[in-house]
């Protein structure tokens, strides 16, 4: 029976001093820093250091130096600001994508690299409408090659950050991080100072903070990988952290021309119109956009599109302005047949248009 009981009693002093043993592991090494390499957004703090198991540094590493600052000058003042980002290069050059906004009408172009040198660039091609510009360097100049990820594959609720030019050179390098608040978000956008309403981008919705001098800089996953190109945000006192980005695979679609420098050979309906609240039919319950003139040789004309034609849906999407118009027909190519849903003489007529190329 003595035995038993001193069998009992070794096994609970075990007991007790390995449990002393382990507790004094946990608190005083980094052991639980092991453990929990499977969780999320995971903080172990053992009373002595701080381990974070969520931090996008190795991520960050991946893109920092493939990002660079442009200045745009106008003769010798400087009056554009942006962020561009190293995507390919060759055997004698470095390739960056930035926002046609950032660069447009600037006569001279310099970039900043992390090693804080500054650099001539040349804008190889641009447009207005993909708000998409490519640039070339010098390849000595390059330090890194950023890696293109695929923002098709992302979710909403999926974590992203960016590396930009907030406010001007002082904070360039600036990384900020949040989630994609959604997909496929169609915003009006200007692409004169004379409409605002004239062309939607389908563009990634993100919740990062974006400032003036972030545009065209990367969008990026957890694993450091560009699914887009940060283009704007929606300012207003009442808002908060709405901004977007143009998906890596849009861009990916037109690198070939902007490289090369011809224009986007974008297809041309023919006609002049307004928004039909614009119009003389505001109080009309139709959504389409009136015809206000036919350019003469086109295909609406030779189709027979006429002045007062109210156009409410292209190949049976309906279009509600002419910013949405024009997206959906930026969907096909000069030479494509289209089918126009117009409303005449308060009749609905479907009327098949051949397009133009904006090159004729």
């Amino acid at each position: 029976m003595k035995k038993k009981n001193n069998l009992a009693l070794t096994i609970i002093f075990s007991f007790i001093v390995g449990g002393l043993f382990m507790l004094g592991i946990l608190k005083w090494t980094p052991v639980l820093d092991k453990i929990s390499e499977g969780g999320n957004n995971t903080v172990i703090n053992n009373g002595t250091q701080v381990f974070e198991k969520s931090s996008l540094a190795a991520s960050v590493e991946k893109i920092y130096d493939a990002v660079m600052v442009v200045n745009g000058y106008q003769g010798k003042q400087l009056a554009s600001t942006g962020t561009a980002f190293v995507y390919r290069v060759d055997a004698k050059y470095g390739y960056l994508l930035t926002n046609q906004h950032v660069v447009k009408e600037m006569k001279d172009i310099r970039l900043i690299n992390t090693n804080n040198e500054e650099i001539e660039a040349k804008v190889l091609g641009g447009d207005t409408y993909l708000d998409l510009a490519v640039l070339r360097i010098d390849k000595k100049y390059v330090k890194l090659v950023s890696q293109i990820g695929k923002s098709t594959t992302s979710k909403i609720g999926d974590t992203v950050f960016t590396v930009g030019t907030p406010m001007g050179n002082d904070y360039a390098g600036s990384v900020t991080a949040g989630i994609i608040s959604g997909k496929d978000r169609m915003v009006s956008v200007s692409t004169s100072e004379y409409n605002s309403n004239d062309w939607v981008m389908n563009v990634i919705q993100i919740d990062a903070s974006l400032n003036p001098g972030n545009s065209g800089g990367p969008l990026l996953n957890v694993n450091g990988e560009v699914i887009g190109i940060c283009s704007m945000k929606l300012v207003d006192a009442q808002i908060e952290g709405m901004g977007f980005a143009i998906p890596v695979e849009f861009a990916q679609k037109h690198i070939k021309n902007l490289e090369s420098g011809k224009d986007i050979d974008w297809p041309l309906l023919g006609v002049k119109m307004t928004d039909i609240n614009e119009s003389m039919y505001t109080n009309s319950d139709v959504e389409g956009v009136v015809v206000v003139g036919v350019v003469k040789g086109t295909g609406a004309q030779k189709a027979g599109i006429k002045e007062d034609d109210i156009i409410t849906k292209l190949n049976g999407k309906k279009v509600k302005d002419v910013a949405h118009l024009r997206y959906e027909l930026y969907q096909y190519e000069a030479n494509d047949t289209i089918t126009l849903t117009v409303i005449r003489h308060n009749k609905e007529k479907n009327i098949k248009v051949t397009l133009n190329s904006s090159k004729d």
